[in-house]
């Protein structure tokens, strides 16, 4: 189950930068590939355990989660709108998993030396 985690979140992630540079080129089969990555991402972070208790690894972990429903989201307005509604969610999504990628390791950091 360990090596399962980190497998998903990286199969994801190059399917999800694969689906959204192949999208812009109209190929069909573009935010298929980019759906799927999105869930395999979304998929690891929520089965990748918390290391604390504290309230800001808490909020931290929230918004981590709403980055990758939103990751999905963005998926879903490929399929259903025309314009560029897609990327303005993407960048939210991306955002926020950045913010999340660096706080976390330094609030466990700083829980661990508590």
């Amino acid at each position: 189950m360990k090596q399962l985690i980190p497998a998903l979140f990286v199969v994801g992630a190059i399917m999800t930068l694969a689906g959204a540079a192949v999208f812009i080129t109209g190929w069909a089969y573009a935010p298929y590939i980019y759906t799927v990555g999105a869930g395999f991402i979304a998929l690891a972070q929520v089965n990748t355990p918390i290391k604390g208790k504290s309230k800001t690894l808490k909020r931290l972990r929230i918004q981590q989660i709403f980055g990758a429903l939103a990751l999905i989201l963005t998926g879903a307005f490929m399929f259903t709108t025309r314009g560029n509604e897609w990327i303005a969610c993407l960048t939210i999504a991306a955002i926020l998993e950045l913010y999340t990628a660096f706080r976390i390791p330094q609030e466990e950091e700083k829980e661990k030396a508590n």
